[in-house]
Parts: C-alpha cells; structure tokens; sequence
C-alpha cells in the first residue's frame, strides 16, 4: 500500500473517531439518557461504546498517520 493511501486511511480513521465521540456527547444529552445518568451515576453502555470505539479510531488514525 503506498504512503498516500496510508495517509487517507490515517485521516478517515481520525475523523470517523471524532464523529463517533460528538455523537456520543449528543447521544448522552438527551432526555433518557439523562434519566439514565441521574438514577444510576452513569452513562448508559450505548454513549460508552462510542466514547470509546471514537477514541481508539482517532488515537489509532493519529499514530498511523505520524507514523508515515
């Protein structure tokens, strides 16, 4: 595969990873979640799942890139 192609690889993997956690950040503002959050202290498994998949992409697109 060549550099090029690992570079736009890197930068859709970054910005996939970005989208994911703004979408868990407006997915935990809403009303249930909410709820979720003030009953239990935490947020529910669906926010907590894009927290994280948004972080390991942008993290894994981030190192990809810097490493070409």
């Amino acid at each position: 595969m060549g550099n090029t192609m690992k570079k736009i690889v890197a930068l859709v993997l970054t910005v996939i990873g970005i989208g994911f956690v703004v979408w868990g950040y407006e997915l935990s503002t809403s009303v249930g979640s909410q709820v979720t959050q003030a009953v239990t202290g935490a947020h529910t498994d669906k926010v907590m799942a894009y927290y994280i998949f948004g972080a390991v992409s942008c993290v894994i697109g981030i190192y990809l890139f810097k490493k070409n």
